[in-house]
């Protein structure tokens, strides 16, 4: 029974991909843009009014661990600890390794972190909620791998002539 919900909490983790995209896109990027917008814009505070939408997430995990344990519904438990795996994920990606909020690693050769980073760059090329890309974490869409790709060749090409 514990393949269940380890399974369930894996499962819970790769869809919050598609439920971060669709929250980012489209209640981020609308009708709460009030509170996103200030990560878009360059400023010097440590915390952002986007990091709200920290307790819009986590409210939800700590409900379903809490209250799934206490009444042994461990599905609900799965889900819940599914989120918040997804939560630890979403903040070393984005706040650590992207934005580097926290200053724990220094900047990755990593092909994947270089193409999260690019990705993330162009998605913030776009000061106002309108007209945005790349609005996921975790997956990212093949033309930035490609951009990376013809990066290293040229670097590669520049070295060997």
């Amino acid at each position: 029974m514990i393949w269940l919900y380890i399974f369930i909490c894996l499962l819970t983790f790769f869809l919050m991909e598609g439920i971060t995209w669709l929250t980012h896109k489209y209640v981020m990027h609308g009708f709460l843009w009030y509170l996103h917008e200030d990560h878009h814009q360059p400023h010097d505070h440590v915390l952002e009014k986007n990091d709200a939408f920290f307790l819009i997430f986590a409210i939800p995990s700590w409900l379903c661990i809490m209250l799934g344990l206490k009444y042994q519904n461990y599905i609900a438990a799965a889900i819940g600890f599914g989120i918040a795996l997804y939560g630890f994920a979403y903040f070393m990606i984005h706040e650590v390794i992207i934005h580097q909020r926290i200053k724990w690693f220094t900047r990755s050769k990593h092909k994947y972190i270089r193409v999260i980073r690019w990705a993330h760059k162009m998605h913030h090329k776009h000061l106002n909620k309108q007209n945005g890309e790349s609005f996921g974490m975790l997956y990212v869409a093949k033309k930035y791998w490609e951009k990376v790709e013809r990066d290293d060749l040229i670097k590669k090409e520049q070295l060997n002539s």
